[in-house]
This record gives C-alpha cells, sequence and structure tokens, in this order.
C-alpha cells in the first residue's frame, strides 16, 4: 500500500474534469462561502446602523473598521501558518462556529439597551479575530477542493457564491431591522452556524503540509514569496491601495441617512448593489474558463472602480446612486478574480496558507482601514469631499502600478502561469 511523504496527506479520488456541481466537495464549500458571507454582511448592517444610531458621529463607523481591523494585523502571520500546518477543514469549523457564538453575544448587548459603544468594538475586534484565521483558509482550502483543471472556474463560481451573499446579506440585514430591529443579529448567528456545519462533510485531496521547522523564515515565508512574484506584489498592493482609497461602505449609513434620506432599507439596498454587480460579473466569467487579457482586466478594472467612487460621491439622486455601486462591485469582482487566480495557481499548496495571509491582510487592510480612513476624512471634511479624494487617488495609483509592473500588464491567460 502507497504511503504519503512527510508533510503530504494522502490524495483523496478527485472529482474529475465534468460538471463543477457535480463535485459533492464543492457543494459544500460553495454553501459554507454564501452562508459566511451573507453573515458578514448581516453584521456590518446591524453594527454600522446601530453604532450611527447611539452617537451620530461619523467616525465612529470609520472606528468599526478600525476594530475589525486590528486582530488582522495582529494575527494574520499566525493565521497563514495554521492554515499551512494544520486542518483546513477544522479551521473553517471551528471559526464558524466561533463567530456565531459571538453574534449571540451581539444580540445579548442590543436587546439589554447598551448606551455605550465600547462593548460593540470589543465585540467586533473578537469576530475579527475569528475572521482572520477564517479567511486565509478559505482561501487556500478551493485548490484542495477542484482538481486544477477547474479550477479558474471554481474560482468565478466560488466568488460569485461571495457577491451573492454580499448581495443577499445586507438587502435581508437593512429589511430586518426594520421588521424585528436587533434581533437580526440571531439569524446572523443562524447563518454562521450553517457556514460551519457545511465543511463538516468536505473531504480535502492534495494536501501538502508544511514541516518546516517554526522560526522568523518560516513565518514570514509569505511575504518572501510574494516578494519574489513581483505579478503578485503588483496585483496585492494595487488592490490594497485601490480599495483602501476607494472604500465607501463604512460610510454608507451616513449616505443613506443624512444625504439620500432612504433609511435603513435603503441602506440595505446600498449594501446590496456593489454585490449585484459582482454577480454579474462573476457569472459571466464562469462562462469563460480562460478568458483572455487579463493582466490589462485587472488595471482597467481598477480604474473603473475609482471613477465611479466619485461619481457616487457626487450624486444625490439615489437610483443614480445605487448604479454606480453596482458598476462599483462589478469592476472590484475582476479585480479579485484575477488576483485569487494568480495567487492560488502561482503558489505552492504548502506555502497558500501564508501567501493567502498577507493577501487578506492586504484585503482587510483596505477594506476595514479603508473604512477607518473613510471616516476619520469624513469628520474632517465631510462624507463627500472624502469619498472623492479616494477615488482621485485609486485612479491615480492604478496608472501609477501600469507602468511599475509591466509583468502584470502584459498577462494574458491565467493558466499560462
Amino acid at each position: 500500500m502507497p504511503t504519503a511523504s512527510p508533510g503530504t496527506e494522502p490524495d483523496e479520488p478527485a472529482v474529475l474534469p465534468g460538471s463543477l456541481y457535480h463535485n459533492p466537495n464543492f457543494l459544500c464549500f460553495g454553501v459554507m462561502r454564501i452562508f459566511n458571507s451573507a453573515a458578514l454582511q448581516m453584521l456590518s448592517v446591524a453594527v454600522g446602523w446601530q453604532v450611527y444610531e447611539l452617537t451620530g458621529d461619523p467616525f465612529d463607523l470609520g472606528l468599526v473598521g478600525l476594530a475589525q481591523f486590528l486582530p488582522v494585523l495582529a494575527l494574520f502571520l499566525v493565521s497563514g501558518l495554521v492554515a499551512d500546518r494544520f486542518n483546513r477543514r477544522s479551521i473553517c469549523i471551528i471559526t464558524n462556529l466561533i463567530a456565531a457564538a459571538i453574534s449571540g453575544l451581539f444580540l445579548y448587548y442590543a436587546l439589554t439597551e447598551g448606551a455605550a459603544v465600547w462593548p460593540i468594538f470589543l465585540l467586533l475586534v473578537a469576530h475579527g479575530s475569528a475572521k482572520t484565521f477564517f479567511q486565509p483558509t478559505v482561501n487556500a482550502i478551493l485548490a484542495n477542493v477542484v482538481p486544477r483543471e477547474q479550477f479558474a472556474t471554481a474560482v468565478a463560481v466560488s466568488s460569485s457564491l461571495l457577491k451573492a451573499g454580499f448581495m443577499l446579506g445586507p438587502a435581508i440585514g437593512g429589511f430586518l431591522i426594520v421588521i424585528i430591529g436587533m434581533w437580526v443579529y440571531l439569524v446572523v448567528a443562524i447563518c454562521f452556524a450553517i457556514a460551519g456545519l457545511a465543511a463538516i462533510p468536505i473531504v480535502l485531496s492534495g494536501v501538502k503540509r508544511s514541516t518546516n521547522r517554526i522560526d522568523l523564515e518560516t513565518v514570514l515565508g509569505g511575504f518572501s514569496f510574494v516578494w519574489r512574484k513581483k505579478i503578485m506584489l503588483g496585483a496585492i498592493t494595487l488592490d490594497l491601495i485601490a480599495v483602501l482609497f476607494s472604500g465607501i461602505m463604512g460610510l454608507l449609513p451616513v449616505f443613506a441617512k443624512d444625504i439620500l434620506h432612504v433609511g435603513p432599507e435603503g441602506l440595505g439596498i446600498m449594501r446590496t448593489m456593489p454585490a449585484v454587480g459582482g454577480l454579474l460579473v462573476g457569472i459571466a466569467l464562469t462562462q469563460m474558463p480562460s478568458p483572455r487579457h487579463m493582466g490589462p482586466t485587472l488595471f482597467i478594472s481598477t480604474f473603473i472602480l475609482g471613477a465611479s467612487t466619485i461619481a457616487f460621491a457626487c450624486s444625490e439622486v439615489f437610483w443614480f446612486s445605487i448604479l454606480m455601486l453596482t458598476v462599483w462591485g462589478g469592476s472590484d469582482m475582476l479585480s479579485v478574480y484575477v488576483r485569487q487566480t494568480i495567487m492560488q495557481i502561482a503558489t505552492p499548496d504548502e506555502m497558500r496558507g501564508r501567501v493567502n495571509a498577507v493577501s487578506s491582510v492586504a484585503i482587510n487592510a483596505s477594506n476595514e482601514l479603508g473604512d477607518f480612513r473613510a471616516g476619520l476624512m469624513a469628520a474632517w471634511i465631510t462624507a463627500i469631499p472624502a469619498v472623492v479624494v479616494g477615488g482621485i487617488v485609486t485612479i491615480a495609483t492604478t496608472l501609477a502600478w501600469a507602468r511599475m509592473f509591466p509583468d502584470l500588464r502584459s498577462i494574458d491567460r491565467i493558466d499560462s502561469l
């Protein structure tokens, strides 16, 4: 009987070419993905609305993003190493169940009608810690769920499921706040629990765990790998800076309440529309197993991201605002698709956790820290100029990176990497 080499788990029978949807492991992965993303978005809507109702200060909305980013900054090196050395399925199960429990604590605090916001920030730090371990793991695990020849399509489908959760979560969250108030946190907890339970039947294949002794070189291996791979360095840093400055989600409560005057229902719709745009683009990508001109597509998408940010900030009409949010989400989806596919194809399995941790800290820096940046600037120069400045910086960065990373710009087919 053949035995596995050190650091390698015996391969389970792979689901070979055919319909991706006949793969039971991928189906379970998909359920986990969509329920987790929907829960995250419902939680963001509920927390944002609760905090802004308590204080009325956009700076506190920035602190919501900062509270979620701090655990990422503190733990991302550890989380990547954990994803490379321990069972990735177990990590997905445990982190989702912890998130469900923390959502229950959000509900408890809301029902006690606490007026202080610091307990909410503490719970966000705890929730962000669980998310810090989940994100690099769920990105790394996809390559262990589908065969390589289906991977590009699987990335598009996975990203579409993520966007579907982003689309459903805010809309459901906004309407639930109107109907049941802060009991929305109970629905969030149930969704996280379903995500955790969905991961239990997943069987992984091709797993190669890192067996290097734990030292500084091992811990920093993700950084070293990304630094050597200039196309990855360019893609990750472009995404970090672009979304850091074009991030508008944290300020949506301000636009919904004070500028567009559409209330929590309108806030839910506004948070949904980026996911609608992303889902439409993701569905289109699933029909293109080997798309061309991917490098130029990355730069075009980030340029559109910045332009739609500026257009949204200048809008005083609700329908045009949600249209720009849809364009914003579609362009972000293109960027995510190119970057994620490059990372997973070009990275050895035993390094994927650490490399995805580097990517995750960039994503969280650009999202949560971007919300803090937007909230801080909004408190200083008001919301509309803060968003406009961010869009301008995004466009300038895109043009600069296109010149600085010619190899990234010249990528044609992803499968040629």
